[in-house]
Parts: C-alpha cells; structure tokens; sequence
C-alpha cells in the first residue's frame, strides 16, 4: 500500500535522463541529423546500408531515445532479412540491427545500451528468431552477439568478417544458416502523383 512519504518521494524523484520511445514520423529529420553527425557522411556507403535502402524498418522496431525535454539523442532501427537458408534449404527469416547511434554530446550516459536491451526484448516479445549487425565485437558481444552465429553467411559487397555478428533469440535459429543476407519486408511507398 502506497503511503503519504510515498507519494512525496514520487513527486520530488528527479526526471529520468532518457527514456526510449517508439520512432514516429515526426523524427525523420532529427533521426538523419543525429545519424550524420554520430557516423559521418559515409554512412550510406556501408553494405548494411544496401540492404536498407527503399525498405522500412521491421514492424515495431524502431526505437529511439528522448531527452527529458523530448529531444530524439539515440536511435535504432531492426530491418526485416533473409539470413541465407537454415540447414533444411529453406530460407530464413532474420532481423538486421543498425544503424545504431547516439548523439556525441550524450556518449557515455547508457544511451546506447538500453536502446539495444530494448531493441533485442522487442524483436524477442514479436516472435523473431535472430539479429544480425555489423559492428564492433567488443561492445556486442555483452548483449549476446558473436561472430561464431554468422560464420558460414556474407553481406552483400565487403564487409569485415570479424564485424559480422549474430544473436540467436531462439536457441540454434541460427544453426547450418548459410548463404547471402538479402532484404525482405515492406518497400518504401512512393507518395501518390497529383495530378494538375
């Protein structure tokens, strides 16, 4: 039962640093302002990148991080994938994480690590079997990613081995995959023509 001493704590607990909150369509331009200045203007040349293009996000999988005045500061996104074809010749459905980004002047704060612990419950909570991402094995490797889960499937053009990693959500979804990651899911729609 709630007391009195309660309600005061409540009312005087200092706001949270951040919250994570679904993207909307209202964050597109902070999103692609943010992702410029967190990876530089070369981020579009990446492989991952290939893959995304004129694709939307995975249903539900676009997350991002506000500050406490509402202002987007991280962002991730989940892509729908083919990862190859699992050890029955069937192909299998997987997500690719990325990009994954937090604003520079917000490095530092955990920012970056619950945007990935709630990008992989969600993609767990939705009945996905795998994530897969190019990044730095060091830093993903705590949230349960490894090369090991990726060895026997490439990206499209070069990509570094060593970066390619994979999670499983459901134990051995990833086992005997192998082949090419291709895109899969729901195309970017073009706006209706009006006519004049």
């Amino acid at each position: 039962m709630a007391t009195v001493l309660d309600s005061v704590r409540a009312l005087f607990a200092p706001a949270p640093a951040f919250v994570i909150d679904r993207e909307t369509p209202a964050d597109v331009v902070a999103r692609e302002t943010l992702l410029d200045r967190a990876m530089g203007a070369d981020r579009k040349t990446k492989s991952s990148e290939k893959i995304r293009h004129g694709r939307l996000p995975a249903e539900g999988l676009a997350l991002v991080a506000r500050d406490g005045s509402g202002h987007m500061i991280g962002t991730v996104r989940l892509w729908n994938i083919e990862a190859g074809i699992n050890a029955d010749g069937q192909p299998l459905d997987a997500l690719l994480l990325g990009p994954l980004a937090v604003d520079p002047d917000h490095e530092g704060k955990g920012i970056g690590s619950a945007l990935m612990r709630a990008a992989i419950l969600e993609a767990k909570t939705l009945g996905h079997g795998a994530i897969l991402l190019v990044g730095d094995a060091a830093y993903y490797e705590r949230f349960g990613f490894f090369a090991a889960k990726a060895q026997h499937l490439v990206m499209p053009g070069p990509f570094a081995r060593e970066r390619f990693l994979g999670l499983e959500l459901k134990p051995g979804y990833l086992d005997g995959a192998a082949g090419m990651i291709v895109a899969s899911g729901r195309k970017l729609g073009h706006p209706p023509l009006v006519k004049r």
